[in-house]
């Protein structure tokens, strides 16, 4: 009987050998599948309550959902915090360099701008900001009431706030590269420049990326706090509506809605961008 019979014959399932191997049972997960089944039970159950309580008025949601009001509303929301994101990491990542650089005057100014503008709520800042006539009545021999509107104060109010924590998020970003990277750029001859563009920013940008969209997330809701000073951006949109119609809760419903959908088209952008620079950083997809 050749070898290959053998192995056949000692592989059958009447053989001792068969007989003693253990069979595999899949672990019963009864607890996981309860709960599952639970909570979907009572997300059901939450959903039905808001789509049948009358009390949403989701005709009215539905009427006012693409007004022109709202869609103005909406537009400056979006502008603003275009605006503010662009200038608060033009200005943030001059902050992160004065912060890393030699000069001990440019890293004090830093920190101190950081600590401050960290330090004071954004409501209080807009107010500062909105009030500052009452310190300054003219700059440049023009009336500051004329010179600052509510739109200006708010892009100029909001900028230095998220400055503050872009700078954080774009010094974290750069002191994630290692330092090797950067002395072999230097043994390649590269120049500064180059050297911060081809290695250091890329890199860099793996780190800086997810904060920066939470920010940018944080920023689109934090416009919001903007209507305390008129301006007129999706919140103080509709809540001109329900002032002269009374119909708070619908109103406000446009609005979260709104602030739902931009907010989700955002994150899956973030997600595209950090799959992006993560390129050569994973092991597997």
């Amino acid at each position: 009987m050749s070898s290959d019979t053998l192995a056949k014959a000692s592989s059958a399932p009447g053989t001792p050998e068969h007989a003693d191997t253990p069979r595999i049972v899949p672990q019963r997960r009864l607890g996981q599948w309860t709960a599952a089944v639970v909570v979907l039970g009572l997300l059901g159950a939450a959903v039905t309550s808001v789509l049948r309580n009358e009390a949403f008025q989701w005709d009215v949601v539905a009427d006012h959902f693409t007004s022109a009001a709202v869609l103005r509303g909406l537009w400056l929301t979006l502008w603003l915090t275009a605006v503010v994101m662009a200038l608060g990491f033009a200005l943030g990542t001059l902050l992160a360099a004065a912060r890393l650089s030699a000069n001990p005057v440019l890293r004090a100014v830093s920190w101190g701008y950081v600590w401050l503008f960290r330090s004071i709520p954004i409501l209080v800042q807009l107010l500062l900001w909105f009030n500052i006539g009452a310190l300054y009545p003219r700059i440049l021999g023009v009336r500051t009431v004329d010179l600052l509107g509510p739109v200006t104060v708010a892009v100029i109010g909001l900028t230095l706030h998220e400055a503050a924590y872009a700078a954080e998020v774009v010094r974290g970003g750069i002191l994630s590269v290692d330092r090797g990277q950067i002395e072999a750029a230097q043994a390649l001859g590269l120049s500064r420049w180059r050297r911060w563009w081809r290695i250091v920013l890329p890199q860099a940008m793996r780190s800086i990326v997810p904060p920066a969209g939470n920010m940018l997330i944080g920023t689109l809701k934090g416009t919001s706090i903007v209507s305390v000073i008129a301006v007129q951006d999706l919140l103080f949109s509709v809540q001109l509506v329900y002032h002269r119609t009374y119909q708070v809760i619908p109103l406000l419903m446009v609005a979260t809605i709104w602030y739902t959908v931009v907010t989700s088209v955002l994150s899956v952008g973030q997600y595209y961008v950090e799959r992006h620079y993560a390129r050569g950083a994973e092991r597997t997809r």
